[in-house]
């Protein structure tokens, strides 16, 4: 993608990024957070993270919420893991993974607050280095391929949002910040992980019904066929 065509298409995935914010809270916690596969589809990893980064800031800025810190960096790496294994780097994301889930696992917070609310975040790591080697599927004309490795893509995405709330949460310590006692974390962990797995299912839902058809579409364009 020649590089004033990326700059053009930061700003606007930006936009959108921070006008999804502003359109609801009422399905879970905000519509951005179903653009994060296409953004790093599209955009790549690093032009991905700075549209959702300028987006989630840009959104928050304006309409500012008592969690507004969790967004503003959980979503900018979402994008960055989708972009990474889109492209079959799984070095830097299996890192950022595994830092932050021994970081929580080293908190004792994390030896008490139930497994199975962190199972997505165990599986998505499983995942990275298999899912890298058909990570370029994505860019491929064949649609279930393609279809195939923008599920699983999604998926480790959206967990590595899901990821960074909890590491900013329990080892950052921002329940602290909040000032919630040991049983209003567990209370807020166990609901949220609810909330978490059903976002999961319809971010990668999403993914798959918009972003495959949408990447099928931009290849037939010059300035897109060698996406990103």
């Amino acid at each position: 993608m020649r590089k004033s065509v990326k700059i053009s298409f930061i700003a606007v995935f930006a936009a959108f990024h921070a006008t999804l914010y502003f359109l609801s809270f009422d399905l879970w916690r905000n519509w951005a957070i179903y653009l994060i596969p296409i953004e790093g589809f599209i955009l790549g990893p690093e032009a991905g993270f700075f549209a959702a980064l300028i987006g989630s800031v840009v959104g928050r800025t304006i309409k500012p919420t008592d969690f507004w810190m969790f967004g503003v960096v959980a979503e900018p790496l979402g994008v960055l893991v989708c972009g990474l294994l889109a492209k079959g780097r799984w070095k830097l994301t299996m890192s950022i993974y595994g830092v932050m889930l021994a970081a929580y696992f080293l908190h004792p917070f994390g030896r008490w607050l139930p497994l199975w609310t962190i199972l997505d975040i165990i599986v998505a790591m499983i995942l990275i280095y298999p899912v890298s080697k058909i990570g370029r599927y994505v860019y491929e004309g064949q649609a279930k391929r393609s279809s195939l490795s923008v599920v699983a893509i999604s998926f480790i995405g959206i967990v590595m949002d899901s990821l960074t709330r909890v590491f900013l949460l329990v080892p950052v310590g921002l329940y602290n910040f909040f000032g919630w006692p040991p049983e209003g974390v567990y209370s807020v962990f166990v609901e949220g992980a609810v909330v978490s797995y059903i976002e999961d299912a319809l971010v990668v839902a999403i993914a798959l019904l918009v972003g495959v058809p949408l990447l099928m579409a931009l290849r037939k364009l010059p300035a897109f066929r060698s996406l990103p």
